[in-house]
This record gives structure tokens, sequence and C-alpha cells, in this order.
């Protein structure tokens, strides 16, 4: 595996690790929460330096389905991101602190409220359009991955279907849309049932663009196929 490339996993880790640990404020507190996040901005620029090729063929070649489906999740992905840093930089009372920043509170608390819960769906189906990756690497040989297919979907539906029951019971909606101006935690909730329930919440975003990629790239196929047939008639 080349440097690089080993670079790009490291900071995928590092940035899905520090995702948990942003998500759930209430067990370590807004000091620890403001440096995880001062990290997560760390990562995520290293991230778009490592990724500088993606900004440059941006506008060459074609436009497929499946190509354009990973370009809008990777600009709403990049657009939760920056209004989160716009956001928890205004807020700082610890890691910015010392920035002339004054006023916009109320506006930076709203926009926090929606790049974190947005973004959080945004980076699960991002790391979904780079599953396959992670199952070439956990998977040595082809005939194994296949072998044991079917049995593995069954194991992701089971967990997204979790991760859609959580969605609803973690009242993601009422966040995203704010309807909701003020995040309700659960100070008491044990640490494993958070991590189980937010696991199975990108599990679902990762199955339904993982899945839903491989269709459309079947469609496609199938779709270049007829097209070859038509010519050649």
């Amino acid at each position: 595996m080349k440097i690089k490339v080993r670079i790009k996993w490291i900071l995928d880790v590092l940035m899905t690790i520090a995702l948990f640990f942003l998500m759930g404020y209430q067990f370590w507190g807004e000091t620890a929460h403001e440096w995880i996040g001062a990290g997560m901005f760390v990562f995520f620029i290293a991230h778009q330096i490592c990724n500088l090729n993606w900004y440059k063929n941006l506008f060459r070649g074609r436009y497929h389905a499946t190509r354009t489906v990973w370009c809008i999740i990777d600009i709403l992905t990049l657009a939760a991101m920056l209004v989160l840093m716009y956001s928890g930089i205004t807020m700082s009372r610890h890691v910015f602190a010392f920035l002339p920043v004054r006023g916009g509170m109320a506006l930076a608390r709203r926009l926090h409220i929606l790049g974190s819960y947005w973004g959080y769906l945004l980076i699960s189906l991002h790391l979904g359009l780079h599953w396959g990756m992670v199952l070439n690497v956990f998977s040595k040989r082809r005939v194994t991955q296949q072998k044991y297919s079917i049995t593995g979907f069954m194991i992701s539906l089971i967990i997204a279907a979790y991760g859609i029951y959580v969605f609803f019971k973690r009242d993601f909606p009422a966040y995203l849309f704010l309807h909701s101006e003020f995040v309700f935690l659960d100070y008491d909730e044990p640490r494993l049932l958070f991590l189980m329930d937010y696991l199975a919440l990108m599990g679902v975003c990762i199955f339904i663009i993982h899945y839903g990629a491989k269709l459309l790239r079947k469609t496609g196929a199938r779709r270049k196929e007829a097209d070859s047939e038509r010519k050649t008639v």
C-alpha cells in the first residue's frame, strides 16, 4: 500500500473516531468537545490536501449517475464541515477563545446543530461510497468475499433496520430540519448503548449508498449493453 493511501486511511479512521466522540458531547464535556472538534478540523483539512486531485478533475470527464451522486455527497459534506468550522469557532469558549469573535451566537448555535446532524449522516454516506475498498482490505480473496456476500448482506440489512429505528428514536428529523433549536442530551445514558445506536445509524447510511451505488452501476451497464445491441442491429 502506497504511503499516500495509508495516510488517507489513517485520516479516515481518525475522523470517524472523532465523529463518535463529538456526537457524544454529554460524556466528555465542553472543553474536550472543543479540542476534539479542533482535531477533527485539522484531520479534515489534511484529508482535503490529500485529495486535491478530486478538485482538479471536478470539471473533467462525463458525469454518469454514480459519479453525480458521489459528487453531490462530497460537496454537501464539505459544506457541512465548513458550517461546523464557522459555528464551532464562533461559539468556542476554550480553544478559540483568543480570537476577536463577538456576537452571532444564536445563528452559530443553529448552524452547529444543522452542521452536526447533517454532517454525521453525510460523512457516513461518504464512508459508504468507499465501503467497497474497505471490504477489499478485509477480504484478501475474492472467492471468500463472494461466499459470504449473502450473509454479509443479511447482517447489513438487520443493522440498517435498527439504524432507521435509531434515526427516529434520537429525533434526527427534528434536528436536521431545525424543528428544535436545542439538543436534548441524556447524561445518564450508557456509553455502550450510545455507541451501538450511532454505529447502526452510520450502518444504514453505508447500506443505502453502498448497495444503491451497486444498483446504479448495474443499471448503467445494462443500458450500455442495450445501446450497443441497438447500434449493432
